[in-house]
């Protein structure tokens, strides 16, 4: 999982004036990273998109993302486990998708857990008994994930982490733990959960993986390996045997890379905690005004989902997400586990035509509160992250359309507006909840919305990888799989 990252921009009009051209710097990839955070923001799509074309030829997508991230790739010979994993190297060029090793029949997978270090005991987490997600949560709290500049970090709820490994189909197995032997002490986890992912064309079980930490004390011991290969290990148990997971660091080779992009709800606190600045020549009043929205949604019909849209949410979903390379396969229980407004978790809502009462559009966003870090006035940053949500297409007008890239610009154009008041009314209703920030990777339509709505791009990218599975390249805008 990425970190929480920070807002390189507050107005997307603010442009800095570059050195004479005799007088600049060397273009080093921060440097570049600099400059294009200052561009405006069609400028920048439009430099990712040629640097992912131009990184076909130096690492494909990992290239893309090191130039993007400023972080360059590690060779293969410098990872020395994921070398030994089933995962498509930097310098592969992937041209047919497919499984890079053959399912293991289950008399051929191992038996027993892989051995941990003497000290340590392998332990199942027990989500769903109070005085255990405790224990997860005071782990992952302190020694989660952190953005670069360890200003702020993930705080995850128990509620939250509930909702996150509880999905239909889950398995104990899955929660896996370690422990110090002598005091039983929670000191590493991961997780998977049951994922019906399609991937181009073909849809595939897998397993998510999520929330692999290991205390900060104990990161020589070596143990994050051991926990990929004991959860590979249980999976392949099930009959699952490939996965799909993210991260901030370019590992064996992202299938697709995503930036985070902001939008500022509470400014003032933004400032103060140090997730966002004040551009040269703005005032704290005029950063308000500028980001000040609606007292109330705009959309007719708009209201809370419930279990009565299961179905029809579950197929306007399906439907929608048809557009993208790689979008999970929602089941009505899916549906009804991920999308339905928990407290203080999720938030999920859906448009009902007054007239024939279908359901034609819905959206959603999850909490993820991050800590300030050693900040005198604020210690929570309160974050709203857009989640899964489906618009109607014009299909009819669509079909007629044989120009691959015609038929993609004219579907733009006909969803572009409503998907940007729809987007609009979830800001209000994320500020109305208290949230200081709302958050979006580049993924899906975003890039329709952000820029109307005032969205800046943030300094944090997130990695999508798939285990055991070769994947042709995928965009940003064609990643329809939104992971926590």
């Amino acid at each position: 999982m990425s970190g929480p990252g920070k807002n390189n921009n507050n107005n997307k009009n603010n442009k800095e004036v570059s050195p004479a051209a005799g007088n600049k710097p060397a273009l080093t990839a921060q440097r570049f990273q600099q400059e294009l955070a200052n561009a405006p923001a069609d400028v920048q799509d439009k430099l990712r998109a040629l640097l992912q074309q131009l990184a076909l030829g130096a690492g494909g997508a990992a290239g893309a993302a090191a130039v993007g991230s400023g972080k360059e790739p590690k060779s293969m010979d410098e990872h020395k486990f994921w070398k030994t994993q089933p995962v498509v190297s930097h310098d592969e060029v992937v041209e047919v998708d497919g499984a890079i090793e053959e399912d293991v029949p289950l008399d051929q997978v191992r038996a027993t857990p892989y051995p941990l270090p003497k000290e340590f005991e392998w332990s199942l987490v027990d989500v769903e008994n109070d005085k255990e997600i405790k224990e997860l949560y005071e782990l992952l709290t302190l020694n989660y994930v952190e953005d670069d500049d360890a200003m702020f970090r993930f705080d995850y709820s128990a509620e939250f982490l509930k909702w996150a490994l509880l999905p239909p189909g889950w398995k104990k197995a899955w929660h896996i733990g370690v422990r110090v032997a002598s005091n039983k002490k929670l000191v590493a986890f991961i997780s998977g959960i049951p994922q019906d992912v399609r991937v181009h064309t073909t849809v595939k079980r897998m397993v998510e993986i999520n929330f692999l930490c290991v205390h900060k004390k104990l990161r020589s011991k070596r143990l994050a390996p051991v926990l990929i290969k004991e959860v590979t290990r249980r999976t392949h148990l099930e009959g699952i045997f490939q996965a799909v997971y993210t991260a901030g660091v370019v590992l064996p080779k992202p299938m697709a890379t995503c930036r985070y992009f902001h939008r500022s709800l509470n400014p003032k606190k933004l400032v103060e905690t140090g997730f966002s600045h004040l551009a040269r020549n703005m005032t704290m009043a005029r950063l308000i005004k500028l980001n000040k929205l609606d007292d109330h949604t705009s959309t007719p019909g708009l209201r809370a989902m419930e279990e009565k849209d299961v179905a029809a949410v579950a197929a306007l979903m399906n439907k929608y997400s048809a557009h993208f390379n790689v979008a999970p396969h929602f089941q009505e229980a899916d549906v009804r586990h991920w999308l339905i407004s928990r407290p203080g978790v999720v938030w999920g809502y859906v448009v009902e035509d007054p007239e024939s009462k279908e359901i034609t559009d819905f959206f959603s966003f999850y909490s993820l509160p991050s800590t300030v870090i050693n900040n005198p006035k604020h210690s929570t940053l309160n974050a709203a992250y857009s989640f899964y949500y489906a618009v109607q297409t014009p299909d009819a007008a669509l079909s007629k359309i044989e120009d691959v890239a015609e038929r993609e610009k004219a579907r733009a154009e006909g969803i572009k507006g409503r998907l940007t008041t729809l987007m609009q009314d979830a800001l209000i209703l994320a500020r109305q909840n208290d949230f200081d920030v709302f958050n979006a990777l580049n993924l899906m339509d975003n890039a329709l919305f952000t820029e109307d709505l005032r969205f800046g791009p943030g300094d944090g990218y997130l990695h999508f990888y798939l285990y055991n599975w070769r994947c042709r390249e995928i965009s940003s805008e064609k990643v329809g799989l939104v992971m926590l």
